[in-house]
């Protein structure tokens, strides 16, 4: 045949494969010539052609391309010299190659005759049995009547296939397992044949059960030379379409690839098989292998081919069509040896497909495309790009990716990497599927079969695979889009040092646990050294950040605690505000937080703050609760119980003292400090008040005696003032706690410690000073070589001190705005922890601008209520009272006139009523009349007048309403603050226990491009990437694209700010469970309605088809019955599971 070089070339197709087409002729300085359809007017191929022309008016979307006489006389008008068919459309009508030649065109491609002989799967069969290839039992000829589709389907035995004689791609394409589904399948294949090919032949041959799809690269010229180019392996399809392929097929042993290769040339050579064309076999659990069908065309997955063996096929196509040899310079093929595949490749088809709402074919308009590319990877790209629009009337493909290298698992690796790196927004795809697909060990393996995906249903679920796992993408979500909008600073991950633990640590614990609590108080007396307690882990960082410090941080530093701490007196860690802020804020569990630390740090004793009458909560229980829980702390690891009173009423430590002794552990009574002993005009709380009652707690039985200044009024002087008065009066130890709001709280210790006190609250330097606690570091640092010196390893500390330096941050937003240390405490008396929230507080009444007359309200206040002592609860009473006269312009000249009609904040009317207890000196009579309207005051203590909690009972009811299986813990937890811990199992029920995910984490969520590691279980870690966050959509909710463990996971977050009403829409659902509802099975298109309402039906009777992507599927009854209601019309897109019709028996 003589070479004709051709000057024009048509490609009769569109997107991905038409642009591979142009590209070549690009190549090859052949002009390229583009037909569109009218929906296809703004598709990125027809850009890439030298000409582009419009066929089809007034045709549907698909038939544009079909019409053979219009697409012939295109190109004869425009001068084209051949015509390529791509694949799919009329790549296999023989008729269209017999027109073309008729036309004087030339067809790139086989000739019509050949098409007839091979492209055809009745008549490659008869082809390749002539040529002695195996072939599956079947029958060659199309099926003409239901009669015969029963006898050819009895004659080859069940299962059977039913196929489309002119098809590809799964359409047309059916697998039947018995009798009573051959005929459906049957019509059901014959329209779906007709549609996408114009011919409704369907021929019945027998089915292998997974099997392994392989195909052989075809390639003849018209000299006669046929070579192949290799197999790939093709087993990857759903409903028989191909997703993934690969070369060379790993699982083939060589002897089995060389027979299949040769019979696939003998196919071939039967026909003198010219251009391109790929032979495809079956591959059974035996290894015996069958032809099934030649395809007489290019295939989608050419690229996996010319990437190995380094031969460009459509060039080749185009070369080999002008008259060209195999062995010309041009193609470059000089023999079957020349042929020598090198290394691996793998193709994925990235396509507008929705995995997790079965595959649901997704349109609209690409917002963000962003590739993947790299060295190994080609792309070939269809339809993406940024602003294109995808339509619902093509096949789906967006891109291919192929990736290439000398090994397999580089292959998938570099095909992974490609994956994730390509950005698609606007249109669901498939990405996620695919990298579910490469992660599976079978597919490294090679062992994947045709099967494959209908057997792994979880490769196409990109919703989260696990409770545990959509729990926590909820939570991550939810502050993502809710809260820090993605925006998050970069934060130092915080390393904790290890220090080995030497055998034996003995601290403090064990003095307690050997000698008991007055033993313990002997050893204290014994010392010289002042003995420190670290506040860290419950005081410093309730009052620097709000209690805000997880559980997670603590335990971290724990071992480093224990090994470089094991000199300190004790660990004040529980209690307080600790309890309702870790249910309530931190959704954990305080209970567990007290457990994991003791096991962790088992040689220093633990202390815990203890409200005499109120436990950690902030009003009064039955005496029964703080029993109990005074118990079930001392069991869970507290050893030290430092009980105070919020108005230094006695009678409200009097229980909690002798239950903490009853459960031998220590109990630590304090003093509140407030005024100033340093001034003598002062004359409430004196140095006698603090020195009797500190005589008369020492008579109640308690074993140490803590001094608590919770606000800073304790100057240096009157603390050595105060602790000198207090050791000639006392025998028991002193245990000094104050803050550093003023500035001088380091001069305080370091003074009391002069004075004889026996201990002294500290906390590490980096989370110390301000409303904090002293600095613990700098007191061990200024005591050295001194007759008071610690003990403690400066160095050590150092350490620990650092780890919680670059905790901190963390934190950053739970703190307050005060900067240095201020004498106003001096002034004011306010609390250190209220001082801290005390703006934001006043803020959120809208008084922001008002907070220095808060401020000296406050003052006032105390002052007007008779100047008592100011702790939680007693503390918040007078904030609480200060803000409400502020807000109603009352000063405490005139409320008794102006306040009389206002209802008070609940807090000022729980302390009036007499609920905190009873203040030194009483109530101002007045206020409390006023406050109370009538309502008779308590004058003993409140526990004595309520009934006892029945603890069974909210066990009963716990396991009823959370089914759970409740304990004491929880019993306690429930008695104390019923709501915050019923929120607190709801919360865990919702997203799971977080206690183990990271604090940047669980306070900022991730930013986009942001990985994290999460523990979701003791030795379960998620890897957690955030891909990107979504538009909101038209229901006001934002797509967040998160890779877990490799795999893509997808799940909406409703905006709160998005401005939309948060509503679902409302679709009917079919109940699974009850056949007289139909559903639709797939998520589609209604393409037709086979009933009407009334009509009586049998059962597995067809009542309509619903399409998806050209796919038919028919929707049949489960059971016999009359149609009482049909919910949908023809064309309306339903979802998957919808109620389509409505059965009534007969």
């Amino acid at each position: 045949m003589k070479v004709k070089k051709f000057k024009r070339i048509l490609v009769a197709n569109r997107g991905e494969i038409a642009i591979r087409v142009f590209r070549a002729c690009k190549e090859l300085g052949i002009r390229s010539v583009a037909i569109y359809s009218n929906e296809d007017r703004t598709s990125l191929f027809r850009t890439k052609a030298d000409e582009s022309y419009l066929v089809g008016k007034n045709k549907g979307p698909v038939e544009a391309y079909l019409g053979i006489d219009e697409i012939i006389g295109l190109a004869l008008k425009k001068g084209v010299d051949a015509i390529h068919p791509g694949y799919g459309f009329l790549s296999e009508n023989a008729e269209f190659a017999r027109k073309c030649a008729e036309a004087g065109i030339v067809f790139i491609g086989p000739t019509g005759e050949m098409i007839d002989s091979l492209g055809d799967k009745i008549q490659s069969k008869i082809v390749a049995k002539n040529a002695k290839v195996p072939i599956i039992p079947g029958v060659e000829k199309p099926i003409k009547s239901d009669e015969e589709a029963k006898e050819f389907a009895a004659f080859c035995g069940y299962p059977v296939m039913i196929k489309a004689a002119a098809g590809g791609g799964g359409r047309g394409m059916r697998i039947v397992t018995k009798e009573e589904e051959l005929l459906e399948a049957f019509h059901s294949a014959q329209s779906e044949a007709k549609k996408a090919f114009g011919i409704d032949d369907i021929f019945i041959e027998k089915y292998l059960e997974k099997p392994k799809h392989i195909e052989v690269q075809i390639l003849g010229d018209t000299h006669g030379n046929i070579v192949h180019l290799y197999e790939r392996d093709c087993s990857i399809q759903r409903r028989h379409q191909k997703l993934i392929e690969f070369t060379p097929a790993v699982s083939l042993t060589q002897e089995k690839r060389e027979q299949i290769c040769q019979d696939a040339l003998k196919i071939a050579k039967a026909v003198d098989y010219c251009n391109a064309g790929t032979v495809e076999f079956l591959v059974d659990k035996n290894g015996n292998h069958y032809f099934i069908e030649m395809n007489p065309r290019i295939q989608v997955e050419h690229t996996v081919t010319e990437m190995v063996t380094g031969y460009d096929i459509v060039q080749s196509q185009i070369l080999v069509a002008q008259g060209y040899s195999l062995d010309s310079p041009e193609v470059g093929i000089a023999s079957q040896a020349d042929i020598k595949p090198r290394g691996f490749a793998i193709q994925c088809r990235v396509t507008t497909e929705d995995p997790s709402n079965n595959f649901a074919p997704d349109t609209g308009k690409i917002d963000v495309y962003r590739t993947g590319s790299g060295f190994g990877i080609r792309l070939d790209g269809g339809n993406g790009f940024t602003g294109s629009v995808i339509s619902p009337y093509y096949d789906s493909l967006l891109v291919k990716v192929t990736a290439q290298s000398r090994t397999f698992e580089d292959t998938i690796r570099k095909a992974i990497r490609s994956i994730k790196e390509l950005s698609v927004a606007g249109v669901k795809t498939n990405t996620g599927f695919l990298i579910n697909v490469l992660n599976r060990e079978e597919f490294h393996k090679g062992l994947c079969d045709t099967h494959f995906i209908a057997d792994n249903p979880s490769l196409f679920d990109i919703a989260p695979k696990t409770d545990k796992e959509l729990k926590v993408l909820r939570y991550i979500g939810e502050k993502v889009v809710n809260e820090t909008k993605g925006s998050k600073k970069d934060f130092d991950v915080p390393v904790a040092p290890m220090p080995p633990r030497p055998s034996g640590l003995v601290g403090t614990k064990q003095i307690l646990d050997a000698k008991g609590p007055e033993g313990l108080v002997s050893w204290i007396h014994e010392q010289k050294k002042l003995l420190i307690t670290d506040t860290t882990m419950r005081d410093a960082h309730q009052s620097l950040m709000a209690t805000r410090v997880r559980t997670r941080d603590m335990t971290r530093i724990a071992r480093a605690t224990s090994v470089y701490g094991n000199d300190l007196f004790s660990l004040e860690m529980w209690g307080g505000a600790t309890f309702d802020v870790a249910y309530r804020f931190l959704n954990e569990s305080p209970w567990e937080r007290l457990e994991d630390l003791r096991q962790r740090i088992p040689n220093v004793m633990f202390q815990m703050l203890l409200r005499g009458s109120n436990a950690v909560g902030y009003k009064n229980y039955p005496d029964n609760v703080i029993s109990a829980f005074i118990k079930q702390s001392s069991i869970s690891g507290i050893d030290i119980f430092r009980i105070f009173d919020s108005l230094n009423w006695l009678d409200g430590m009097k229980l909690a003292i002798e239950e903490v002794r009853n459960n031998n552990k220590v109990a630590e009574a304090c003093i509140c400090y407030t005024g100033d002993i340093l001034d003598e005009t002062r004359d409430k709380y004196t140095l006698k008040y603090y020195v009797d009652m500190a005589k008369e707690l020492e008579r109640l039985g308690a074993n140490i005696l803590g001094i608590k200044d919770m606000a800073a009024l304790l100057k240096p002087y009157a603390a050595d003032k105060l602790i000198r008065a207090l050791k000639q009066e006392i025998s028991i130890p002193i245990h000094l706690h104050t803050h550093d709001t003023s500035g001088n709280g380091v001069a305080t210790v370091l003074m009391a410690a002069e004075a004889g006190v026996d201990i002294a609250d500290t906390a590490f330097n980096s989370m110390s000073g301000l409303t904090s606690q002293p600095a613990l570091n700098s007191v061990v640092a200024a005591l050295e070589n001194t007759s008071r010196a610690t003990g403690i390893n400066l160095d050590n500390i150092e350490e620990i001190s650092r780890y919680w330096e670059a905790v901190r941050p963390v934190y950053a937003k739970f703190e307050s705005d005060l900067k240095s240390g201020t004498t106003e405490v001096y002034k004011y008396e306010i609390p250190g922890g209220q001082y801290s929230n005390l703006k934001p507080q006043v803020e959120s009444f809208g008084l922001g601008h008002k907070f220095k007359e808060v401020k000296e309200m406050y003052k006032n206040v105390n002052e007007m209520v008779g100047d008592i002592v100011k702790v939680t609860p007693s503390s918040k009473m007078v904030g609480d009272f200060a803000i409400f006269m502020v807000q109603n312009d009352l000063t405490p000249e005139n409320i008794t006139q102006k306040g009389q009609d206002l209802t008070y904040p609940d807090s000022v009317v729980t302390y009036f009523k007499g609920m905190m207890g009873q203040p030194m000196g009483g109530f101002p009579k007045d206020i409390q009349e006023m406050v109370l309207k009538g309502e008779e005051p308590v004058t003993v203590r409140p526990g004595q007048l309520l009934e006892e909690e029945d603890f069974e009972a909210i066990m009963l009811y716990l396991k009823k309403t959370h089914k759970i299986e409740p304990n004491m813990k929880d019993a306690l937890s429930y008695a104390l603050y019923p709501k915050v811990f019923e929120d607190y199992l709801k919360y865990i029920k919702d997203y799971g226990d977080l206690s183990r995910m990271g604090s940047d984490i669980f306070f900022h969520g991730l930013s986009e491009g942001e990985t994290c590691e999460v523990e979701i279980a003791k030795g379960k870690i998620l890897v957690i990437k955030l891909l990107e966050i979504g538009k909101v959509d038209k229901e006001g909710s934002r797509l967040l694209a998160f890779e877990v463990n490799g795999n893509r996971r997808e799940i909406k977050i409703y905006d709160k700010n998005s401005g939309q009403e948060n509503k679902v829409t409302f679709t009917q659902m079919a109940d699974p469970d009850n056949k007289m509802e139909i559903g639709a099975s797939i998520p589609g298109t209604v393409l037709k309605i086979l009933v009407k309402e009334g009509d009586v039906v049998e059962e597995k009777q067809s009542l309509m088809v619903v399409e998806a992507m050209k796919m038919e599927t028919n929707i049949v009854a489960m059971q016999a019955g009359k149609i009482e209601a049909i919910l949908v019309k023809e064309q309306q897109q339903v979802k998957s599971g919808e109620l389509l019709i409505k059965l009534e028996e007969i």
